[in-house]
Order: C-alpha cells, then structure tokens, then sequence
C-alpha cells in the first residue's frame, strides 16, 4: 500500500492545505488535533500506520512534510528509520526528496537533509513556546489573569462534548492507563480523573 500520513496540532485544524495533494493513495490516515510532540508511535494514526508496516502491508508512507512525523529530533529520526528498516519509502512531499533512489538504493541525501530539517522544526518549536510563555508572563505582569473568568464553571455538557474529552473516554473504556493517555492525548491527568468521576456517577 502506499499510505499518506496527515497531522495538526489543533482539532481546530482541520487539514485543509492536505487536500491540495490530488494524488492518490490507497489509505490515508489523520492524526487532528495531536501536538507533534507526542511520540508517533504513540498516536492513534502513527500506532495504526506502524502496525501496517509490521505487517508488510506498507510500500511507501507520503508526509506533507517532516514535521508532520514529529516535532523533535530523536522521534522523528528514530521514526523515519523504523519505518526504512521495515522496508517502506519515504515521500516528503513539499520539498520532493524521497529516502531511495529509483533503483532502489537509499538516497545518499537522505540523511543529511532530514536531520537539518528536524533540527530546524525542534528549534522552531522550542523559539515557538518561548515566545508563548514571555507573553504569558507579559500578560499577567500587565495585571492580566489567565484561566476562565471568576465565577464561571465550564458545563459538564460542554466539557464532554469536547474531542479531548471523547477521545479520553474512548482510551478509558479500552483499559488504557493515565500515563498511556497522556502521552497520546498530551492532557492533564486532572482531566482524564474529571472524566473517570464523570463515568463512575454514570454521566457518561
């Protein structure tokens, strides 16, 4: 099979610039709304898409671009090579480089570029929150108050109509652990036991 893998970050995002990628793919496979921190093996499309591999089933896996398989370095190096050791090509497709060659062989350019090219995205997201938090810190010096309003309460009816939410109580009913479903969701443990309260008071 060959296989285009899709990210965001946000579920706000909803993935529109994918669809100016007209080719076409026998599966493809959205991970919305999961931060690129998050191991791929530990997302939901990243943990089906390796399965696939495990299996033989994959030919060739297509990103949009490097960062969409991770935003850190070491999981994005580790995870590009499980995938060759598989024996999968890789597409990135918004610079046009593969990791072999027509004849096979592994690109010699390979490597080199998607090291830079991780390197960079890890930096980006670093400067990224650096940024985020000198503004948050900014803000509260300013006399600024994060968090909701005082006095507001988020409805239990809101609160599980969130993707988060429904997601948390998917992984809950399958067994999965707190640590587990941090480490896919990138949530609170303080969220996932609103939602475990919510579902032993059968709300849920």
């Amino acid at each position: 099979m060959i296989i285009k893998y899709n990210r965001t970050s946000t579920v706000n995002q909803k993935g529109e610039r994918f669809k100016l990628d007209k080719d076409k793919y026998d599966l493809t496979i959205n991970d919305f709304g999961v931060s690129g921190k998050i191991p791929f093996n530990r997302r939901e499309g990243g943990s089906q898409l390796i399965g696939l591999v495990d299996e033989g089933k994959v030919e060739k896996v297509v990103f949009e671009d490097l960062s969409r398989c991770g935003r850190t370095l070491k999981d994005s190096i580790l995870t590009l090579d499980y995938l060759i050791e598989g024996g999968v090509v890789i597409k990135i497709r918004n610079i046009g480089i593969e990791s072999h060659q027509t004849d096979g062989k592994k690109n010699p350019m390979w490597n080199i570029v998607t090291s830079i090219l991780s390197s960079v995205y890890e930096m980006e997201r670093e400067r990224i929150l650096e940024i985020t938090e000198m503004g948050r810190k900014q803000y509260v010096l300013n006399g600024g108050k994060l968090g909701r309003k005082n006095g507001s309460k988020e409805s239990e009816m809101v609160f599980l109509r969130k993707p988060q939410t429904k997601k948390i109580i998917k992984f809950l009913k399958m067994g999965k652990t707190n640590r587990d479903i941090i480490g896919r969701l990138n949530c609170s443990p303080k969220t996932i036991t609103k939602v475990r309260k919510l579902i032993r008071e059968d709300k849920i």
